[in-house]
């Protein structure tokens, strides 16, 4: 397999990583790599990689971490928003009388978090640094609660998609990046071998690293 350093001198990069136990799941692996290690041995050696994700983090916890970034910091990933749906976590046993009542409940639930995460990435355009964001992915959850937590996490995805949109972020669709329960060290945080592909999807993104299959194009431009 050639060397994943390969290729042309490149210019150097300093990719941050900011939200959640998506990236700050070293607790989580035991002696398995973390996502912030598997992507340092992924780039370039004149790139570097900064954790300044925290485990546990919500939508209002990104502020705190914007005010720590490496000054010489080139590019920004986050991944938030998961531990906001969580606590909302009763909408699955949620009893009602008509789709109705259910649906304006999530609409109520949902336009709250919009609101948080618009709120919460709305400052990154402004440090004028390429920024990506990331989707919430299924997670490992007993097949009882797997379906329903899928149906339900799409509504927030669908936030999350139309934010990035919205603000010219590229997004990596995690859904489609942790497929396998391997992928998981329990049902929500992501084990070694998730990280290295989560890692392996950032890297591929920026262009430093041997490039997954070619990804899907959303055009999602503004009417002029």
């Amino acid at each position: 397999m050639p060397s994943i350093r390969s290729g042309p001198a490149r210019t150097r990069e300093h990719v941050v990583l900011l939200g959640d136990s998506i990236f700050d799941n070293a607790a989580y692996t035991g002696r398995e790599p973390d996502v912030i290690t598997h992507l340092r041995s992924l780039l370039p050696a004149e790139c570097q990689a900064t954790l300044a994700a925290v485990d546990g983090a919500t939508t209002s916890g990104l502020a705190a971490q914007i005010r720590r970034l490496p000054r010489d910091a080139t590019r920004l990933v986050v991944a938030l928003g998961g531990n906001d749906a969580l606590r909302n976590i009763d909408l699955l046993s949620f009893r009602a009388t008509s789709s109705a009542d259910v649906l304006g409940t999530f609409a109520t639930r949902l336009a709250g978090f919009e609101r948080d995460y618009r709120n919460a990435v709305s400052e990154l355009p402004r440090l004028e640094q390429p920024a990506t964001v990331c989707t919430i992915y299924n997670g490992a959850l007993p097949p009882d609660q797997a379906r329903l937590a899928r149906i339900a996490l799409m509504t927030f995805n669908d936030a999350i998609l139309r934010t990035a949109f919205d603000l010219r972020f590229d997004v990596i669709e995690l859904r489609a990046i942790c497929t396998e329960p391997a992928d998981y060290a329990n049902p929500i945080e992501p084990s070694g071998a998730g990280g290295r592909k989560i890692a392996l999807a950032i890297a591929s993104t920026f262009g430093m690293a041997h490039p997954l299959p070619a990804p899907s194009r959303v055009w999602a431009h503004h009417s002029c």
